[in-house]
């Protein structure tokens, strides 16, 4: 099992501003207004490792808005343990973890909207996510949606 799948059994997710699948492969993100979907994916990093050398740096995450796929699962957007943190993720019909984007800096996300195979996830502070839901890091083009009021 990947140490993110066991972070996310007790829905937590690791403090730093970060894409996660539930194979075990991260990559470090950062929000950009002038990206079309509102984030750049970074460079990939050892999840392991980082825990290993501080295993406290994780943030219980909490819900507050979702969207139902049917069988293909549920998308969901919330909060960490401190308000300035947000997450957003995708989960399987059994509430598995596909893939989740943790920001330290966004504010918690509590909207979403879906068209097609994109959702757009906001937050309290007006920054806008918008993804493929079937892999994250598949560019969006169109105009910039990372909007902070």
């Amino acid at each position: 099992m990947a140490a993110i799948e066991r972070l996310w059994e007790d829905f937590d997710l690791p403090v730093r501003d970060s894409l996660h699948f539930a194979d075990g492969h991260s990559c470090d993100v950062a929000l950009d207004s002038d990206a079309p979907s509102g984030l750049r994916v970074l460079a990939p990093f050892d999840l392991d490792e980082t825990l290993e050398s501080d295993p406290s740096l994780v943030s219980s995450v909490d819900g507050l808005a979702a969207v139902d796929l049917g069988r293909k699962g549920l998308l969901w957007g919330g909060e960490g343990s401190y308000g300035s943190e947000g997450f957003i993720a995708r989960l399987t019909v059994d509430r598995a973890l596909m893939w989740a984007i943790f920001f330290m800096e966004s504010n918690p996300f509590d909207r979403i909207r879906l068209s097609n195979n994109v959702a757009t996830f906001s937050s309290t502070s007006g920054t806008e996510i918008t993804v493929d839901i079937d892999d994250p890091r598949t560019p969006i083009s169109g105009p910039a949606s990372n909007r902070t009021a």
